[in-house]
């Protein structure tokens, strides 16, 4: 019994020593489980759209299933002049959607709108061509281990970046993992309508040039709660927008977050 607890206390030391020059802090570790997707998916929709639950819907079931896909959902604002005003919308998603429509050059902002690792945009309801466009998908060329503790968000993100381009932009999500609207007025006035993933915060960790890098932000500044889903993105961007996702990392929620 004293050898497995010396064992047991090691190792928790050794992941809880913070040490920064030379001063020793003590970190309460954060658990949760990481993944490593494969693909991202965006969905932009809203509450005051009467095409978008069978999108919302689709969403659900895709982060059922999982496989190694990352799928967000992006409430957007745009509609809310239609009698009900989107109780999750962001102006901040909204620009996103209309970023990505500008660097590809389409102009084509409607809901719903599934965005493939941000770049190939389908109709997000309709199931066959979502996964189509999913299996269109370069891989990724960046990995990232997301570590959270009582203080810190710490990425770091390794690999390469694609001929080209000389840097990306690494963003930090926080996801609401569950929301259950009840939607008064409107094209959807009587509905209830679920959500899943959806994204409270984007903001940028910094610009990573490609190899090794550590990227930190305080805990603190992120509004991390205990229904918070945690997602951290490596994403091409030039002058005109957003572009192609080369890497991202979860981190499922736990009672600490």
């Amino acid at each position: 019994m004293v050898g497995s607890f010396s064992r047991k206390a090691g190792k928790a030391l050794r992941t809880a020593l913070i040490v920064t020059g030379g001063i020793v802090a003590l970190a309460a570790p954060i658990n949760g489980a990481q993944a490593q997707p494969e693909k991202v998916i965006e969905l932009f929709t809203s509450q005051g759209c009467s095409s978008c639950p069978p999108a919302d819907r689709l969403a659900e079931k895709l982060v059922q299933e999982d496989n190694n896909v990352l799928t967000m959902v992006m409430p957007v604002d745009y509609w809310d002049y239609l009698g009900w005003k989107d109780t999750l919308a962001s102006p901040v998603n909204s620009q996103r959607q209309r970023a990505y429509a500008a660097r590809r050059g389409d102009r084509s902002v409607y809901t719903p709108q599934m965005v493939i690792n941000g770049e190939e945009h389908v109709v997000g309801s309709r199931e066959g061509d979502v996964r189509a466009a999913l299996a269109r998908t370069d891989p990724f060329t960046a990995t990232i281990d997301l570590k959270i503790t009582d203080m810190v968000v710490q990425a770091t993100v390794n690999g390469s970046l694609p001929k080209g381009f000389n840097m990306a932009t690494v963003y930090f999500l926080r996801m609401q993992d569950e929301a259950l609207v009840d939607i008064g007025r409107g094209e959807n006035a009587g509905r209830k309508v679920r959500y899943v993933n959806v994204v409270r915060n984007l903001q940028p960790m910094g610009m990573w040039s490609g190899g090794q890098e550590t990227f930190r932000m305080p805990k603190s500044k992120l509004m991390l709660k205990g229904d918070a889903r945690c997602a951290v993105v490596v994403q091409l961007e030039n002058p005109d927008g957003p572009g192609r996702i080369i890497g991202a990392a979860t981190m499922n929620k736990s009672g600490g977050l």
